[in-house]
């Protein structure tokens, strides 16, 4: 198949362009998805598991009044400097709906939930189906960077 490009034809099949990435109209970008897909990797691997084998719950008493003598400052533990994750919930909650339902398509396309030729069905799917925010569900997703990313390349962008 051949088709124009800025006065120029361009032959499909020697040129490597795929139909899905010729049929897929963004309205955000493949570096926009990435930029997500990479502060989502650096959100998963932030999570660390601070418990040492087997000593997961653990209480530490005071042998002499037998309290408890295990203390910490509640919530203050639990702060971190690592801001990736809300930053990348704030950046995805800016999305506009059509850029956040491209966002959601992408992902499940990754996912594998729809093929790449069904990226239209997906984006009006994942539109119909908007109820709560965005980035709520898809930081929900444990494997989010490898999706976008896997769906990324299966659009060929």
């Amino acid at each position: 198949m051949t088709i124009a490009n800025d006065e120029k034809w361009i032959d499909k099949e020697t040129s490597g362009l795929s139909e899905a990435a010729m049929d897929i109209d963004l309205t955000i970008s493949a570096d926009t998805v990435r930029l997500f897909a990479q502060k989502a990797r650096a959100v998963a691997s932030s999570i660390q598991d601070t418990f040492e084998d087997g000593h997961e719950g653990d209480v530490e008493f005071d042998a002499d009044t037998l309290e408890e003598s295990h203390s910490h400052d509640g919530l203050a533990e639990e702060e971190s400097d690592d801001l990736s994750d809300e930053e990348l919930r704030e950046l995805i909650e800016d999305l506009n709906v059509d850029e956040a339902a491209n966002l959601v398509a992408i992902t499940w396309i990754g996912r594998g939930d729809f093929e790449a030729e069904d990226f239209d069905q997906a984006v009006a799917e994942a539109k119909d189906r908007a109820v709560g925010s965005t980035a709520k569900y898809l930081l929900g997703m444990p494997l989010l960077a490898d999706y976008m990313e896997a769906g990324l390349d299966a659009l060929d962008l």
